[in-house]
């Protein structure tokens, strides 16, 4: 019998290397539902490809397009997440792949607790605002949770048979983006075309910023911090550019571990899956780069943003909320080229250092309505803020 799948997110570059696993294994998987926001052709040419008779539509005029456009295909289109129980009813699934970009993705991950036996999030969003709620919903559903980011999957791994209190230290490591070798007093000139070159990841746009400022890597503690509920203290980063080694764990036995890969999001993927009885194509194991694995300490001076961490508070709160919207807003606007790169950098501390964003420090989430109503109004606030 297949295993049923949903992917959220399918025509982004999650969802795609998502699909690209499962092409290899479709004699064991049934694709049950795929969404996108507007890519209304890639998301057609995969149902086909998958017979996939379900599909969410996000964006309101492209769903009605496609409901006139495709009337003849054996496919149901929908056009809000809330419809995932009216497609699943009482099924219960045996994965989900969440990887919507945004905090719009906190939504369909909780409602999706109820349906699966296995959640996988990328949504770096959700896992960093509303953890409290999907915890809680996965804890009542009794739904498996796997993280997919090479970081944390890593870590998940290498925590396998361990206990919180055998841990001394993580190490995540970051790439440095496309700037990890140039010197800082050239940052003021950094164009979009020179952010968005990734030396190593084939990613958005959006993360490929975030990866240039290391935003991520503040992102990726605050995701740590969350699934594997250790302190802050416990966690470092360090620079990395061959994206080798995605993590490193140390215990209080004298013993550390690393795990490393390909920088290739279909391996985690693939792990994830549980495809133990199939192999997946890898290339060998790269000994020159082993012999150069060139681990440092992330230099603060060029990547500032690193320092945000250490203002954090120590559980999950309404700032995480405040620091996301505040990060993609100006990202959005340093992608329409409205800001400059140093400008970027310098707003989103600026702002987030703001006295009235002080006290959601202290006030911890209790439902979706707050993250999204803080979100809303942060955003709105955004412009007469700041530049």
């Amino acid at each position: 019998m297949k295993k049923k799948i949903v992917i959220l997110g399918s025509t982004g570059s999650i969802g795609v290397n998502t699909l690209k696993v499962l092409r290899n294994n479709k004699r064991d998987f049934e694709i049950l539902l795929l969404s996108t926001n507007k890519n209304v052709k890639k998301i057609i040419h995969q149902a086909k490809e998958f017979k996939v008779k379900n599909i969410i539509i996000n964006d309101s005029i492209e769903f009605k397009k496609a409901q006139k456009k495709y009337k003849r295909l054996k496919i149901k289109f929908f056009n809000k997440f809330d419809s995932i129980g009216k497609i699943l009813r009482k099924k219960k699934i045996y994965y989900s792949m969440i990887s919507v970009s945004g905090l719009d993705g906190l939504k369909p991950s909780i409602i999706l607790c109820k349906y699966s036996n296995n959640l996988a999030i990328v949504n770096k969003e959700s896992i960093i605002c509303g953890w409290n709620l999907i915890k809680n919903a996965l804890e009542k559903n009794k739904c498996n949770f796997i993280p997919i980011d090479s970081e944390h999957y890593s870590i998940h791994s290498l925590l396998k048979g361990h206990q919180l209190n055998e841990i001394e230290k993580i190490y995540i490591t970051a790439s440095g983006g496309p700037f990890i070798n140039i010197p800082k007093k050239k940052f003021d000139n950094i164009k979009l075309k020179d952010a968005l070159n990734h030396p190593n990841w084939k990613m958005g746009k959006k993360i490929t910023i975030d990866s240039s400022t290391l935003m991520n890597k503040v992102f990726e503690v605050i995701e740590a911090r969350n699934i594997f509920n250790i302190d802050y203290k416990k966690i470092s980063i360090l620079t990395h550019p061959k994206s080798y080694v995605h993590a490193i764990v140390k215990f209080n036995n004298g013993l550390s571990k690393i795990l490393l890969h390909e920088p290739d999001m279909k391996i985690p993927i693939y792990n994830s899956l549980n495809l133990t009885n199939k192999k997946i194509k890898t290339l060998p194991l790269k000994f020159d780069t082993l012999n150069k694995l060139n681990f440092n300490q992330v230099d603060i001076k060029k990547f500032p943003l690193v320092n945000i961490i250490h203002k954090l508070p120590k559980k999950i709160s309404l700032f995480e909320t405040i620091l996301i919207t505040v990060n993609d807003y100006f990202v959005n606007k340093f992608l329409e080229k409205k800001i400059s790169y140093k400008k970027l950098i310098s707003v989103i501390i600026k702002i987030l250092n703001m006295k009235k964003f002080q006290k959601y420090k202290k006030i911890k989430p209790k439902n979706i309505e707050d993250i999204y109503r803080l979100r809303d109004y942060v955003s709105f606030k955004m412009d007469s803020l700041c530049i």
